[in-house]
């Protein structure tokens, strides 16, 4: 079966946007047991869309287009698929009113022009749009499926799954699904998992290893096909044996995702306190849904009167040690943990750059502290790069995995 996946819009093929919705759509395809055969980006050019409607229809069984919905002008992708196969644009009912129902649910007046978005070829069917104005729609033209979805991610997503999924699994019933294996790797280079992996394809013929960088974190991805289901298992032990402490999930979990998982698993609670990070390891933890069962407190300290006057960290510290110390972290958590009443207090305080250090506390110098049960701790870590965005960002994932640790301590890991 030979799937095909376009999106379209001047913002990507200019730059300003990178295709996220392309590389999505092939992970769930990819749950299917289908490789797509093709990518392509198009710009909003009705003509050029158009050919390349009509070329897919021809070499294709199936092909998923996002973009191009919408009520402007430069939303041309149904009149390009009218033009493509030889079909005129009408009002579809279905979609029309399902527009309607959105703004009438919100109590908004449908602005003028939004009608735009219920004209699709006669020939098409409707596809319901749950979290937005702009319908989709489905075409078949020489034996080729075409579904057209709207570029915004969040309902491109839902509409794939809620309405175009079930049917592509029936399309493809006959395919084995792939199974896969995702492993989230801190605290080793892309370079040095690789090595540490040298023999995997000799010991696991057949078993897909892939890797990718979402610094500070590393994925490894492993794929197999239905019939290779247990070695794919005994690949995935052999994973975990060979990179041990550097995997901080075997489900593919990010570092705040696992870290809410230990604490829910727990029943307790987290308070952090940043200096140097800004308020990062407060905004991932709370980017997990459901996180408030265990988020309870955030305190970006930045400066020393914040750090004594909400946290309560002894002036005399301060002047000792400097704001960039082990002992000023400590009782940062410390203070942490006492204000909220949170069972975990984690602190950040360092230097991000790219000026501020010096021979003693060089650029890329964190100090976290961590306070718990039974347990209250301090670490210095130095890091050699030169880029606050990245310092800022492998401070916090330090911090979210001191913490890990030591929740999967607890556990007796």
């Amino acid at each position: 079966m030979i799937v095909e996946i376009v999106s379209t819009g001047d913002e990507l093929t200019t730059g300003e946007l990178v295709d996220t919705n392309g590389a999505w759509l092939a992970s769930q395809l990819m749950d299917l047991g289908v490789r797509p055969a093709r990518f392509t980006v198009l710009s909003d050019d009705k003509s050029n869309l158009a050919q390349a409607l009509a070329s897919m229809a021809k070499r294709a069984d199936i092909v998923l287009v996002t973009g191009g919905l919408g009520p402007t002008s430069d939303d041309v992708t149904a009149a390009s698929a009218a033009l493509a196969f030889g079909d005129t644009l009408t009002l579809n009912p279905q979609a029309f009113a399902s527009m309607e129902a959105f703004f009438e649910k919100r109590g908004w007046p449908m602005p003028g022009g939004n009608e735009k978005q219920a004209y699709f070829p006669s020939t098409a069917g409707f596809i319901e749009n749950r979290n937005g104005t702009a319908p989709g729609f489905s075409m078949e033209h020489s034996g080729c499926f075409f579904y057209f979805m709207p570029g915004v991610p969040m309902e491109m997503r839902r509409m794939f799954r809620g309405e175009i999924l079930p049917g592509l699994k029936e399309k493809m019933g006959g395919m084995g699904a792939v199974h896969r294996l995702l492993f989230t790797l801190f605290g080793l280079a892309e370079s040095k998992v690789s090595g540490r992996l040298k023999d995997f394809e000799r010991k696991f013929p057949g078993i897909r290893l892939g890797f990718r960088a979402a610094l500070p974190l590393i994925q490894v991805k492993l794929s197999a096909s239905r019939e290779q289901k247990d070695l794919l298992a005994s690949a995935g032990e052999y994973v975990l044996e060979t990179l041990d402490r550097y995997v901080v999930s075997s489900r593919g979990l990010t570092l705040e995702e696992e870290v809410g998982r230990l604490l829910l698993e727990r029943g307790e609670s987290i308070a952090v306190a940043e200096s140097c990070t800004g308020g990062l390891i407060a905004h991932w933890l709370t980017d997990v849904p459901g996180s408030s069962d265990y988020f309870i407190f955030s305190g970006v300290t930045y400066a020393n009167s914040a750090k004594t006057g909400v946290l309560g960290v002894d002036e005399a510290c301060l002047k000792e040690h400097g704001a960039v110390a082990e002992e000023t972290a400590l009782e940062m958590a410390l203070g942490a943990r006492r204000v909220s009443g949170a069972d975990w207090g984690l602190a950040t305080s360092g230097i991000a750059g790219p000026g501020g250090g010096s021979p003693e506390k060089p650029v890329g110098t964190i100090c976290l502290g961590l306070a718990g049960p039974g347990l209250s701790l301090s670490k210095k870590l130095v890091f050699s790069f030169d880029d606050r965005n990245m310092n800022k960002r492998i401070f916090a994932a330090s911090a979210l995995n001191l913490l890990r640790q030591h929740l999967n301590a607890s556990f007796g890991e």
